[in-house]
């Protein structure tokens, strides 16, 4: 286990609009407000088309084949996330969703695309005095792993 400390700082209340594309609007977001890191909490509806990578094919066999799930309709979302820079001090969203329609639940991380329907809403809590940073390291091709 690795860890840091950090301090609650702003907190932004945001709407995400019709087709938006979730982690874009967040980075962006992140970006025009200097928003370093923060925790996020999300709910809403994500539209027909989206798309969330849900593991690995075959667990922890190499190379790593990821299960991508495309939702066919509409679906309820809730979420939770974090914002952590790259090394070069890019804004990076880590969301998962778990989302719901009917009696069919797809969860996963939105890094694919995820494209809101109607509305989705984003509480986003600012973390100050932060000093992790997201990295990519050896072993885990294609994550930027945290490094708190």
């Amino acid at each position: 286990m690795k860890y840091s400390k950090a301090s609650l700082g702003r907190v932004f209340v945001v709407r995400l609009e019709d087709g938006d594309i979730v982690h874009e609007c967040l980075e962006r977001l992140a970006r025009e407000q200097a928003i370093r890191a923060a925790g996020l909490i999300v709910l809403g509806d994500a539209d027909a088309g989206s798309r969330l990578v849900a593991g690995t094919e075959a667990g922890r066999a190499e190379p790593l084949e990821f299960v991508e799930r495309v939702l066919d309709e509409a679906h309820e979302v809730a979420g939770v996330g974090t914002i952590f820079p790259d090394e070069a001090g890019n804004p990076i969203a880590h969301v998962h969703l778990a989302c719901g329609r009917k009696d069919s639940l797809v969860v996963g991380c939105i890094r694919p695309g995820v494209k809101v329907w109607h509305v989705m809403e984003v509480l986003v809590v600012e973390l100050v005095d932060c000093t992790a940073v997201r990295r990519f390291e050896a072993g885990l091709p294609g994550f930027r792993l945290l490094n708190p």
